[in-house]
């Protein structure tokens, strides 16, 4: 007699196994609703909630839970919110096909210049790979090309954003703080900023120091014409030079109570070493420059601005009262004694990380973006129902940080006060040391505590989100994250 084929030997052997596998999820659920029915003392709205709680642990999808059941007290409310944000925790966190842990950011066209850097991140050159971006124009255009530049527009023109868009460049960097990586002069490590006003000895009001006799603004003018106001000015630079030009700049700034920081533009943001090297020499900055470089003020009226000619007589005016007068001259000094604005510091602390790593950091944040934009992001929940309420899932970044950390604001609490609280709540909890304390000086790195100055959509611009953004109110507020699921926020703190 012939045995059993391999097909028939095979299934004998699974059928009770089989039988097995199909009642055992009935024994178990039955069980289960046998003691459910045994706690009588739980209502018909608490069954349903441990219904529903043993069913989440198998991975239900389904965001609207709860509703329709009758209320009870304050600790099932905060329950059924701690479900919601752990289901939301868990659905929301769709890993990325791009870990830059394994896969750094790769740039090139330029070697490695900082030290470290919140996302995985390498210049240079490989054979085996195509970089993200390189600086110049890349021959390759699924390369983004890089434009980096800390000259004014006025004299190369491609600086210029738009310019430099039509040029092909995907990536700007400029000191412009509209372009997509701003690369400006400032920086706590470079300048001194909080040293101490040394005593002023020179007989003579302000300091100069202007090599470039050409520049395209009024500056030359504007020192002449303070020159026949009677403001004696000591000139060390090529132009209009009666002072030995061989000396330290900054040493010898810190003479005089005042400093022509007269550059050779007036652009938006272009605030050059001039400006803060008067800073560190506590000389107070009488500037021709940028139109805007009252948002580079460490305090208010630490700064004289030469707008146009017709201001030089009032600048004038100004220099003599505030020379004779030591409380007033004090006054405009306030800042060295009480720490810079929550402005200045905002602005001042974006340099605390490299431009290079805030490159990285950009591209990358590019790449994730475009992800984003897929159906295994869009179809996330991002939201949670419940009787009490809907949670909604927002993740927050400080900025100079790659990372995001998950918040929730409550239906109903979709407020300005509730969205920073619960940033600070975030942070904190997790002992967060912003990016800048290292970089400050320690005479204003403050305490352990964390103030939040701005938060913002993550992808505007440095001067979009220092000057230009607000939500107006809670409305907005509201409005945003019910438009945006899963909304990216950035924070800075000061």
């Amino acid at each position: 007699m012939k045995g059993p084929s391999h097909s028939q030997a095979g299934a004998q052997p699974g059928r009770p196994r089989r039988r097995w596998g199909l009642l055992l999820p009935l024994l178990v659920g039955a069980a289960f609703l046998a003691e459910i029915a045994f706690l009588g003392r739980l209502d018909m709205a608490k069954n349903a909630e441990a219904v529903e709680s043993w069913t989440t642990s198998f991975y239900s999808r389904s965001t609207h839970w709860g509703e329709g059941a009758r209320g009870g007290g304050g600790d099932e409310g905060d329950d059924e919110i701690r479900r919601c944000q752990e289901r939301l925790e868990r659905e929301d966190a769709v890993p990325y096909d791009r870990d830059f842990d394994r896969e750094p950011v790769l740039v090139g066209g330029a070697a490695k210049d900082w030290n470290k850097c919140s996302v995985g991140c390498e210049f240079g050159f490989s054979a085996s790979k195509t970089p993200d971006a390189t600086f110049g124009i890349a021959p390759d255009r699924s390369v983004d090309s890089i434009l980096r530049s800390m000259e004014s527009s006025q004299y190369y023109s491609e600086n210029n954003i738009d310019v430099a868009r039509g040029r092909g460049y995907k990536i700007v960097m400029t000191t412009s703080l509209s372009s997509d990586v701003p690369v400006g002069y400032f920086s706590w490590a470079e300048y001194d900023i909080m040293a101490p006003v040394p005593p002023k000895t020179e007989e003579a009001l302000a300091a100069a120091f202007i090599s470039n006799c050409g520049a395209r603004n009024f500056r030359l003018q504007a020192l002449e014409m303070l020159e026949n106001l009677d403001v004696k000015i000591d000139s060390y630079g090529s132009c209009h030079r009666n002072r030995d030009g061989k000396v330290d700049k900054v040493e010898t700034l810190k003479r005089y109570k005042f400093s022509l920081a007269f550059e050779n533009s007036n652009e938006e943001d272009y605030v050059t070493e001039k400006f803060f090297q008067s800073l560190v020499a506590g000389s107070i900055p009488v500037v021709v420059g940028a139109p805007n470089v009252q948002e580079f003020s460490p305090g208010e009226g630490a700064i004289l601005h030469i707008k146009e000619l017709d201001d030089v007589a009032s600048v004038a005016k100004t220099m003599k009262n505030i020379a004779s007068n030591p409380d007033a001259f004090n006054q405009s000094l306030r800042w060295k004694y009480d720490g810079p604005s929550d402005s200045f510091k905002a602005l001042i602390d974006m340099a605390a990380v490299h431009s290079s790593c805030r490159l990285c950091i950009h591209i990358a944040t590019k790449i994730h973006e475009k992800e984003e934009r897929t159906p295994k992001f869009t179809n996330r929940p991002c939201s949670c129902s419940s009787k009490k309420g809907t949670v909604y899932h927002l993740f927050v970044r400080e900025r100079g940080q790659f990372q995001s950390e998950s918040i929730f604001l409550r239906s109903g609490q979709l407020t300005l006060g509730a969205l920073e609280s619960a940033v600070l709540a975030k942070f904190r909890s997790l002992n967060h040391v912003p990016v800048w304390k290292d970089e400050r000086p320690p005479s204003i790195r403050g305490g352990d505590d964390l103030k939040v100055y701005r938060i913002y959509p993550v992808g505007l611009t440095q001067r979009q989100a220092l000057y230009r953004f607000r939500f107006r109110d809670d409305s907005e507020l509201e409005q945003y994250i019910k438009d945006h699921p899963c909304a990216k926020l950035e924070v800075i703190f000061v």
